[in-house]
Protein backbone atom coordinates (compact mmCIF):
# COMPACT_ATOMS: atom_id res chain seq x y z
CA UNK A 1 0.00 0.00 0.00
CA UNK A 2 2.01 3.13 -0.84
CA UNK A 3 4.65 1.30 -1.64
CA UNK A 4 6.53 4.41 -3.32
CA UNK A 5 5.79 6.37 -0.77
CA UNK A 6 9.58 7.79 0.31
CA UNK A 7 8.10 8.45 3.70
CA UNK A 8 6.37 5.90 5.63
CA UNK A 9 4.13 6.35 8.54
CA UNK A 10 4.97 4.92 11.83
CA UNK A 11 3.50 4.53 15.07
CA UNK A 12 4.67 7.84 17.31
CA UNK A 13 5.67 7.29 20.73
CA UNK A 14 3.37 10.18 21.42
CA UNK A 15 -0.89 9.79 22.51
CA UNK A 16 -3.37 11.73 22.18
CA UNK A 17 -2.93 13.84 25.23
CA UNK A 18 0.78 14.77 24.13
CA UNK A 19 -0.71 15.75 20.74
CA UNK A 20 -3.50 17.67 22.89
CA UNK A 21 -1.18 19.49 25.07
CA UNK A 22 1.63 20.51 22.22
CA UNK A 23 -1.47 21.82 20.43
CA UNK A 24 -2.44 23.93 23.18
CA UNK A 25 0.32 25.95 23.27
CA UNK A 26 -0.41 27.48 19.99
CA UNK A 27 0.56 27.53 16.66
CA UNK A 28 3.88 29.62 16.15
CA UNK A 29 7.47 29.75 14.44
CA UNK A 30 7.80 25.90 15.23
CA UNK A 31 4.10 24.62 15.11
CA UNK A 32 1.31 24.85 12.97
CA UNK A 33 -1.82 22.29 12.41
CA UNK A 34 -4.76 21.81 10.88
CA UNK A 35 -8.15 19.80 10.62
CA UNK A 36 -7.12 17.90 7.44
CA UNK A 37 -4.66 18.61 4.42
CA UNK A 38 -6.30 20.88 1.93
CA UNK A 39 -4.24 20.07 -0.63
CA UNK A 40 -0.73 18.65 -1.77
CA UNK A 41 0.21 22.11 -2.89
CA UNK A 42 -1.11 24.02 0.43
CA UNK A 43 0.71 21.20 2.77
CA UNK A 44 3.99 21.77 0.92
CA UNK A 45 4.38 25.26 1.26
CA UNK A 46 4.01 24.64 5.45
CA UNK A 47 6.76 21.97 4.93
CA UNK A 48 8.75 24.27 2.95
CA UNK A 49 8.36 27.15 5.22
CA UNK A 50 9.92 24.80 8.30
CA UNK A 51 12.51 23.58 5.94
CA UNK A 52 13.65 27.03 4.87
CA UNK A 53 13.59 28.27 8.71
CA UNK A 54 14.63 25.95 11.57
CA UNK A 55 12.19 23.21 11.17
CA UNK A 56 8.96 22.52 12.90
CA UNK A 57 6.19 20.10 13.69
CA UNK A 58 2.86 19.82 11.81
CA UNK A 59 0.04 18.64 13.40
CA UNK A 60 -3.03 16.90 11.37
CA UNK A 61 -6.31 16.49 12.72
CA UNK A 62 -6.37 19.32 14.79
CA UNK A 63 -8.93 21.90 14.70
CA UNK A 64 -8.80 25.67 14.42
CA UNK A 65 -9.37 26.00 18.11
CA UNK A 66 -6.79 23.34 18.96
CA UNK A 67 -9.63 20.27 19.31
CA UNK A 68 -8.43 16.95 18.43
CA UNK A 69 -11.04 16.15 15.64
CA UNK A 70 -8.78 13.32 13.95
CA UNK A 71 -8.95 11.93 10.60
CA UNK A 72 -10.66 8.58 9.27
CA UNK A 73 -7.54 6.99 7.81
CA UNK A 74 -4.38 8.40 7.48
CA UNK A 75 -3.55 7.02 3.65
CA UNK A 76 -4.97 9.23 1.88
CA UNK A 77 -3.16 12.30 4.13
CA UNK A 78 -0.24 10.25 4.09
CA UNK A 79 -0.19 10.16 -0.27
CA UNK A 80 -0.77 14.19 -0.08
CA UNK A 81 2.55 14.48 2.29
CA UNK A 82 4.68 12.07 0.10
CA UNK A 83 3.60 14.47 -2.55
CA UNK A 84 4.45 17.62 -1.19
CA UNK A 85 7.62 16.83 0.00
CA UNK A 86 8.72 14.69 -2.43
CA UNK A 87 7.32 16.05 -5.36
CA UNK A 88 6.41 19.60 -4.96
CA UNK A 89 9.60 20.39 -2.52
CA UNK A 90 12.74 21.15 -4.66
CA UNK A 91 15.11 19.60 -3.31
CA UNK A 92 12.96 17.29 -1.46
CA UNK A 93 12.30 17.42 2.09
CA UNK A 94 12.69 14.22 4.40
CA UNK A 95 9.71 14.44 6.48
CA UNK A 96 8.90 11.77 9.07
CA UNK A 97 5.35 10.69 9.77
CA UNK A 98 4.01 9.29 12.94
CA UNK A 99 0.73 8.01 13.78
CA UNK A 100 -1.42 8.73 17.20
CA UNK A 101 -4.49 6.86 16.87
CA UNK A 102 -7.66 8.99 18.67
CA UNK A 103 -10.18 6.27 18.72
CA UNK A 104 -12.01 5.20 15.23
CA UNK A 105 -9.66 8.31 13.68
CA UNK A 106 -6.17 9.11 13.35
CA UNK A 107 -4.03 11.87 14.43
CA UNK A 108 -0.97 12.93 12.12
CA UNK A 109 2.06 14.51 13.92
CA UNK A 110 4.92 14.96 11.02
CA UNK A 111 8.24 16.34 11.86
CA UNK A 112 10.08 18.79 9.38
CA UNK A 113 13.76 18.81 9.72
CA UNK A 114 15.78 22.31 8.99
CA UNK A 115 17.57 21.63 5.62
CA UNK A 116 21.12 21.66 5.11
CA UNK A 117 20.68 22.54 1.37
CA UNK A 118 18.62 25.49 1.10
CA UNK A 119 16.76 27.11 -0.34
CA UNK A 120 14.13 25.10 -0.19
CA UNK A 121 11.53 25.81 -3.48
CA UNK A 122 7.78 25.02 -3.65
CA UNK A 123 6.41 24.07 -7.02
CA UNK A 124 3.49 26.24 -8.08
CA UNK A 125 1.69 26.72 -11.50
CA UNK A 126 3.49 28.89 -13.12
CA UNK A 127 7.14 29.47 -10.48
CA UNK A 128 8.87 28.02 -8.13
CA UNK A 129 8.84 29.81 -4.56
CA UNK A 130 10.55 29.90 -1.45
CA UNK A 131 8.66 30.25 1.84
CA UNK A 132 9.67 31.26 5.18
CA UNK A 133 8.12 30.65 8.09
CA UNK A 134 8.00 34.14 10.61
CA UNK A 135 5.81 33.30 13.87
CA UNK A 136 3.17 31.52 13.05
CA UNK A 137 2.80 32.51 9.21
CA UNK A 138 4.30 31.01 6.27
CA UNK A 139 5.90 34.07 3.76
CA UNK A 140 6.77 34.40 0.68
CA UNK A 141 10.90 35.04 0.53
CA UNK A 142 11.88 37.94 -1.63
CA UNK A 143 14.57 38.01 -3.97
CA UNK A 144 17.11 39.45 -1.88
CA UNK A 145 16.36 37.05 1.26
CA UNK A 146 16.68 34.00 -1.49
CA UNK A 147 20.26 35.74 -2.43
CA UNK A 148 21.22 35.41 1.34
CA UNK A 149 20.21 32.52 1.93
CA UNK A 150 22.18 30.94 -1.18
CA UNK A 151 25.05 32.54 -0.01
CA UNK A 152 25.02 31.74 3.58
CA UNK A 153 24.72 28.08 2.53
CA UNK A 154 27.66 28.18 -0.05
CA UNK A 155 31.14 27.61 0.48
CA UNK A 156 32.29 30.71 -1.58
CA UNK A 157 33.60 33.98 0.84
CA UNK A 158 31.49 36.90 0.47
CA UNK A 159 33.29 39.89 -0.77
CA UNK A 160 32.37 43.25 -1.34
CA UNK A 161 34.09 47.11 -2.12
CA UNK A 162 34.03 49.81 0.34
CA UNK A 163 33.55 52.55 -2.55
CA UNK A 164 31.38 55.92 -2.61
CA UNK A 165 28.30 54.16 -2.98
CA UNK A 166 29.03 52.24 0.30
CA UNK A 167 29.72 55.29 1.67
CA UNK A 168 26.69 56.94 1.38
CA UNK A 169 24.98 54.05 2.24
CA UNK A 170 26.24 54.28 5.51
CA UNK A 171 26.24 57.68 6.21
CA UNK A 172 22.08 56.86 5.55
CA UNK A 173 22.01 53.97 7.54
CA UNK A 174 23.64 56.24 10.38
CA UNK A 175 20.68 59.19 9.83
CA UNK A 176 17.69 56.92 9.11
CA UNK A 177 18.76 53.83 10.71
CA UNK A 178 16.92 51.31 7.71
CA UNK A 179 17.12 51.72 3.94
CA UNK A 180 14.78 49.68 1.35
CA UNK A 181 16.57 48.58 -1.86
CA UNK A 182 14.20 50.92 -3.99
CA UNK A 183 15.87 53.98 -1.62
CA UNK A 184 19.56 53.05 -2.03
CA UNK A 185 18.87 52.84 -5.80
CA UNK A 186 17.31 56.39 -5.83
CA UNK A 187 20.31 57.75 -3.31
CA UNK A 188 23.04 56.80 -5.05
CA UNK A 189 21.81 56.49 -8.75
CA UNK A 190 23.02 53.30 -9.20
CA UNK A 191 20.34 50.38 -11.14
CA UNK A 192 18.01 48.25 -8.64
CA UNK A 193 19.94 45.21 -9.77
CA UNK A 194 23.30 46.87 -8.46
CA UNK A 195 21.51 48.20 -5.39
CA UNK A 196 20.39 44.49 -4.31
CA UNK A 197 23.56 42.93 -5.00
CA UNK A 198 25.71 45.24 -2.59
CA UNK A 199 22.67 45.09 -0.11
CA UNK A 200 22.81 41.15 -0.39
CA UNK A 201 26.52 41.05 0.06
CA UNK A 202 27.21 43.36 3.20
CA UNK A 203 23.66 40.76 5.05
CA UNK A 204 26.20 37.64 3.85
CA UNK A 205 29.15 39.22 5.30
CA UNK A 206 26.86 40.44 8.60
CA UNK A 207 27.34 44.11 8.12
CA UNK A 208 23.68 44.29 7.86
CA UNK A 209 20.37 42.77 8.53
CA UNK A 210 17.67 42.06 6.36
CA UNK A 211 14.19 42.31 7.99
CA UNK A 212 10.65 42.73 6.65
CA UNK A 213 7.24 44.90 7.57
CA UNK A 214 4.55 45.58 6.11
CA UNK A 215 5.89 43.84 3.13
CA UNK A 216 9.00 45.12 2.54
CA UNK A 217 12.36 44.39 2.94
CA UNK A 218 14.37 46.65 5.40
CA UNK A 219 18.06 46.85 5.81
CA UNK A 220 20.22 47.84 9.28
CA UNK A 221 23.31 48.04 10.87
CA UNK A 222 23.81 44.18 12.42
CA UNK A 223 24.06 44.20 16.15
Amino acid sequence: MYSQNHSTASLSEMDYLDVKNLAQTGEGMYLEFKRTIPSAYKIAREIAAFANTKGGTLLIGVDDDKSLVGVMGYQEEEFLLDKAAQKLCEPAVDIKIEIVHFGDRDLLVIKVPEVINKPVYVKGDDEWVVFMREKDQNRVASKELIEIIKKRNSDKGVTFEYGPVEQKLFRYLNEYGEITVKKFAQIVDIPRERASTTLVNLVAAEILNLSRKDNTDYFTYSQ
